[in-house]
């Protein structure tokens, strides 16, 4: 059995501001919809989508938990309905996640079929991550931005080469979602580099509904470009709430926020600026997963 090894942070790196991966993103993506979520903390009702994502890692994290030969199709199946009812009772806002739409039963089957298609494209017999579901974190830009993010699996070779694997239950993406995914694994490979001194050798999505592997292999002069970037994000997130200013920015991944009705593009209004701006992290960027 492995033992995951998660790097906590420390209490002064608690309280701090941070950024993750998912939170860069959501100022990529649209400034608006990063306040809304960062500094406003305005609650979302997790879609049947995200939720099948979160039930699915789950059942994964707790697979390696078996012994090796015991990681079957079967084993896996027979975990499906136990994180459930975890998650049920840990989340209580998963309670009406079926109101509309498809019944319990129908989610429950639609898990089993993701992990179908993990077992498709590996064999969790032969492999021993090195972590799971870790919480890595750094510091960058002379110690003015902490970088935070959960990696889903590690894999670390007998020579000591890193393969970080994250999975996706939504089908192999199209441009825009592809952009976001490698996004998020460069985010984790330069943590790695920064904490460990080693480039990872692959970064791997495992996209499940399509039983596909897509592998990334960064570098150093990448991986420093990247951090430029996110120094630079940082800059512009820190000039926006210093102005109070951050502008929606429509584009076809308006379809899937749940902020519409507060949004100016579609006739809303934001609500009044936070007098206090929260410190901290926002939420942990994992194991809940976009899909």
């Amino acid at each position: 059995m492995t033992v995951d090894v998660v790097e906590q942070p420390t209490e002064q790196q608690a309280h701090r501001p941070s950024l993750s991966p998912s939170r860069a993103a959501d100022f990529k993506t649209c400034p608006l919809l990063y306040r809304f979520r960062s500094i406003d903390r305005l609650p979302e009702q997790p879609s049947p989508d995200q939720a099948r994502g979160t039930l699915v890692h789950a059942v994964l994290e707790r697979l390696f938990d078996l012994p090796p030969t015991e990681r079957t199709r079967e084993q896996a199946a027979a975990l499906i309905e136990p994180q459930w009812e975890r998650l049920l009772t840990e989340q209580a806002e998963l309670a009406g996640l079926f109101a509309d739409g498809e019944s319990p039963e129908q989610f429950l089957v639609s898990a089993r079929g993701l992990l179908e298609g993990y077992f498709a494209v590996e064999d969790p017999s032969r492999l021993t991550p090195a972590e799971r579901e870790c919480l890595v974190t750094t510091e960058v830009d002379e110690g003015r931005l902490l970088l935070r993010g959960y990696i889903d699996r590690l894999d670390v070779s007998p020579g000591g080469e890193l393969r970080v694997v994250d999975y996706k239950t939504g089908g192999a993406p199209r441009e825009a979602f592809e952009a976001r995914a490698l996004f998020q694994l460069k985010f984790y490979a330069l943590v790695l580099w920064r904490t460990r001194g080693v480039v990872p050798r692959v970064l791997r999505l495992l996209y499940l509904k399509d039983a596909e592997i897509c592998d990334y292999t960064p570098d150093v002069e990448e991986l420093a470009r990247f951090e430029r970037t996110l120094i630079a994000l940082w800059a512009a997130i820190e000039k926006a709430t210093a102005a109070r200013e951050f502008r929606p920015k429509p584009s076809r991944l308006c379809g899937w926020c749940a902020h519409q009705a507060l949004c100016p593009a579609f006739d809303g209004t934001p609500p009044p600026f936070p007098e206090r701006i929260p410190a901290g992290p926002v939420e942990p960027d994992g194991p809940v997963t976009d899909e």
